[in-house]
């Protein structure tokens, strides 16, 4: 009788990467009206390069061949984009569903009863405090009452099961149940991130990102909660933590099933890692966006089999696969090194030697030169004309 070769795992069919990205996250711009500390793509002014309405359609047909079933568009915040709605549209009627990030901004009455009578389309609502105080000292003043106000409209339009997305900080991890009790109010989920030193996120992750002790909480919440809360791959590193897996997917996915399109058409590997180590191509290029992601130099490396580095001796790197790779290059560790959260505190003990003047920076930053840090509750305010609001004409 001829033996039967095992079915690799689903996780292991991933390492050596799909056809087609999974899980695609497309910024539409870099203009945004807020100035959030942690922000991952440093977002702020629009670029002049920016895709046009003509380029955007052309990258939407793209997905369709390839059949994307959907985007994660994000920003800056994509609604101040005169050309949204009309991508929007454009993308469900090409079979490319989507869900889309936003503070709130342009969400009124009118256009949360569109979204609750629109077929593939998802919104999260961005929300990093339960409270004002919380959240405005990391997102703004005024951006907890505007996501509060949007979530209202989602909510009286009939739309059901849209998102509460929130970054886990040091100052919020202690209103995980109040989260949880928004999200009830408004008929939404919540989904819960994890904080990553990438972008203006690298400057202010001493400061925010949580504490061990706090990590065994998250995790402890999330055993108890986890059948109803989204975390994607955000908290895989803390499965070294105990028996009980956390839902979602426990691997890097970077070039293998997950990217990122930034509004200038460049292909990074990750959401959080917007540098030039990361990025694989442009959709601009012959080929397209399907090119990058089958063909790029980068991504084929990303799809062979990875070193383990220091952490494969570990009893818990099955359970954590070693943790996430933007965290560790943005901290100045290995790619095949600790997590900088490790919860063995094997992060820590490699940080402790890490030149902090040396760190990488993010490839692209957008931020408004005039931005003042917004935890010491100081608003940013545009001085010069390169530095205008995004909500101006033609931003």
């Amino acid at each position: 009788m001829t033996a039967v070769e095992p079915v690799p795992s689903l996780v292991e069919q991933f390492k050596g990467g799909l056809d087609a990205p999974i899980c695609l996250t497309w910024e539409w711009t870099y203009a945004c009206n807020l100035a959030c500390e942690h922000c991952l793509s440093s977002s702020g002014r629009r670029d002049p390069r920016e895709l046009s309405t003509a380029e955007m359609k052309a990258v939407i047909d793209e997905l369709q061949r390839m059949q994307v079933f959907y985007v994660n568009v994000g920003g800056g915040e994509p609604t101040v984009r005169p050309d949204f709605w009309e991508l929007l549209d454009y993308a469900v009627q090409h079979q490319v569903g989507v869900k889309f990030s936003t503070n709130g901004l342009r969400i009124d009455r009118e256009r949360a009863e569109q979204l609750a009578a629109t077929d593939y389309v998802d919104v999260q609502i961005s929300l990093d405090g339960a409270t004002r105080e919380v959240n405005d000292a990391v997102r703004g003043p005024g951006s907890f009452d505007m996501a509060m106000r949007a979530l209202q409209n989602l909510s009286d339009a009939g739309m059901r099961d849209f998102k509460i997305s929130v970054v886990m900080t040091r100052q919020n991890v202690a209103q995980l149940d109040d989260f949880l009790a928004i999200a009830e109010e408004f008929g939404a989920q919540l989904r819960i991130t994890r904080l990553r030193p990438s972008g203006r996120g690298a400057d202010v992750w001493d400061e925010l990102h949580p504490t061990d002790a706090q990590q065994h909480e998250i995790y402890a919440w999330l055993v108890e909660h986890g059948d109803r809360v989204l975390t994607g791959d955000s908290f895989f590193h803390l499965n070294a933590l105990g028996s009980t897996p956390l839902p979602g997917l426990n691997l890097c996915g970077a070039g293998r099933v997950v990217c990122l399109i930034d509004p200038v058409g460049d292909v990074y590997a990750c959401p959080f890692a917007i540098h030039d180590v990361f990025k694989a191509g442009n959709v601009r290029g012959e080929g397209g966006f399907a090119r990058v992601w089958r063909e790029s130099e980068l991504f084929t490396e990303l799809r062979q089999p990875q070193s383990a580095g220091a952490c494969q001796s570990c009893s818990a790197f099955d359970a954590c696969q070693g943790g996430c790779m933007a965290a560790k290059f943005f901290t100045g560790l290995p790619l095949d090194g600790p997590d900088p959260e490790c919860v063995k505190g094997h992060g820590e003990t490699a940080l402790s030697v890490v030149d902090r003047g040396g760190l990488p920076k993010p490839s692209q930053d957008h931020s408004r030169s005039s931005r003042r840090k917004v935890s010491l509750g100081l608003p940013a305010v545009p001085a010069k004309p390169c530095d205008s609001s995004p909500l101006a004409a033609g931003a």
